[in-house]
């Protein structure tokens, strides 16, 4: 409440040192309208300790609204919306909220001051970044409230400095919903990019960063990063969150990419990453010391490009088969969306349990010198887990999949995208057939 006062007043003192009247009118008058509709139909068969077959459709999508800029001060806005079209009886959740019902959400509402070189956006808002991130894979994306100050004054650079303080979960976080596999799934949950907690379900509610995380407010998450990018084949990156009272996180990736030494045809690249995480402060969230680290090596000749990689996540070494928040201490905990991960699968997300080492492999080919703007990938994932892991057995658990992307030229704006996922093993049962599923998901995105 105070960090909103204290922006309408900045807001207000700006307005009325300059012909407040006549600005504030062009400032809407010139502002710029701007949406997607997307329709999304999922239907997942299962196999082995669950049988049940499910789908559902979902129409929505947000319609956004942002002041010209006057003087570097602007304003936004943004309206999001799920609403169901059809759905089996047992209906999918991950494409709507609470008791998987459609709802409607004010998702964001900022103001943003540019100088030169410095932008500061504050309020409600939509942030990507690889710890914390808006997950944006099902009708509706996770928002956040921050306060985030970037600036680009040392060439070839960004530097960010950000006060995350709420969450509002998105319809994808209702995918790994904790009650659905408890106690196993708390851990799955708390490692794919959501809370652990048991029977939360607050879809679209914007709550306290640790209430979300962990059920005790705490004072946010503060980011700090670095971005250096002297060309377009070299980047270098590092992300540090410190979620108060829970744990510290710091990410690190560097990617480096050349021209092949017999012709500039073929272009390799080469992507590191880390994730160091510790408890801090009242460890809400239990003892956590982990490290997580992957590489990539990816080619790419013409149109077409193929990759394989590879991580391990640090293993529970205690002897016993840890369950609960135990379960999370060598685990890498992403409660609030951001998923960075090289081997993730589009469903599987078991890399970063304790001691899984996983790898994946994927194509992807572009028609469009072919004549069709159509986008094609393939992918094969693979994950290695220990029975320190959080399930309490050891296992591999597999992920092959597709995704097709299709914009037709006749209609402007216009993607249509077909993917699928077949995860075998995706839960270990001591008594029966493993869990596993056959999904397919049709999606069409009009962006305006």
């Amino acid at each position: 409440m105070k960090r909103n006062l204290i922006m309408s007043l900045v807001a207000i003192g700006l307005l009325t040192s300059a012909n407040a009247t006549d600005d504030l009118s062009s400032m809407f008058k010139d502002g710029n309208i701007s949406g997607q509709i997307r329709a999304f139909y999922i239907d997942r068969q299962f196999e082995g300790t669950k049988t049940l077959h499910r789908n559902a459709t979902s129409l929505g999508g947000n319609l956004k609204f942002e002041t010209a800029d006057y003087k570097g001060l602007s304003f936004g806005t943004a309206f999001y919306t799920t609403n169901e079209v059809a759905s089996s009886p047992d209906k999918d959740p991950s494409l709507f909220g609470k008791n998987s019902e459609g709802y409607s959400i004010l998702g964001e509402a900022y103001l943003q001051y540019k100088y030169n070189n410095t932008t500061f956006k504050g309020g409600r808002q939509k942030l990507d970044t690889p710890l914390a991130g808006s997950d944006d894979a099902r009708t509706l994306p996770s928002l956040f409230e921050a306060y985030v100050l970037t600036n680009k004054d040392i060439p070839n650079t960004t530097l960010l400095l950000a006060q995350v303080t709420k969450f509002a979960q998105g319809s994808f976080g209702r995918a790994y919903y904790a009650a659905t596999y408890a106690p196993a799934s708390a851990v799955l949950s708390a490692t794919s990019g959501y809370t652990y907690q048991i029977n939360v379900d607050k879809t679209g509610d914007f709550l306290n960063m640790g209430s979300y995380a962990v059920g005790k407010d705490t004072d946010g998450v503060t980011v700090a990063s670095a971005t250096y990018a002297p060309t377009k084949s070299i980047k270098a990156q590092v992300w540090d969150y410190y979620a108060y009272d829970i744990l510290n996180a710091v990410y690190g990736e560097v990617n480096v990419g050349w021209n092949c030494l017999l012709t500039d045809k073929i272009k390799p690249s080469l992507s590191g990453q880390i994730i160091k995480e510790n408890a801090v402060g009242s460890r809400y969230a239990g003892d956590v010391n982990s490290l997580f680290a992957a590489g990539k090596f990816n080619v790419a000749v013409g149109d077409a490009s193929a990759y394989i990689a590879y991580s391990e996540q640090s293993k529970d070494d205690s002897g016993s088969a840890p369950t609960g928040l135990v379960a999370l201490n060598k685990a890498t905990i992403t409660p609030w969306g951001g998923m960075p991960a090289y081997t993730q699968g589009m469903v599987t997300r078991h890399q970063f349990m304790a001691g899984t080492k996983a790898t994946k492999v994927a194509v992807s080919y572009d028609f469009k010198n072919l004549g069709a703007n159509v986008l094609a990938s393939a992918y094969y994932a693979s994950f290695d887990m220990d029975k320190n892991s959080g399930y309490g057995i050891a296992r591999t658990a597999t992920e092959p999949g597709f995704d097709i992307a299709y914009k037709p030229a006749a209609v402007k704006n216009l993607e249509l995208k077909l993917r699928g996922n077949f995860p075998r093993n995706f839960a270990e049962s001591t008594a029966g057939k493993p869990l596993g599923w056959d999904e397919y998901r049709v999606i069409a995105n009009y962006n305006f």
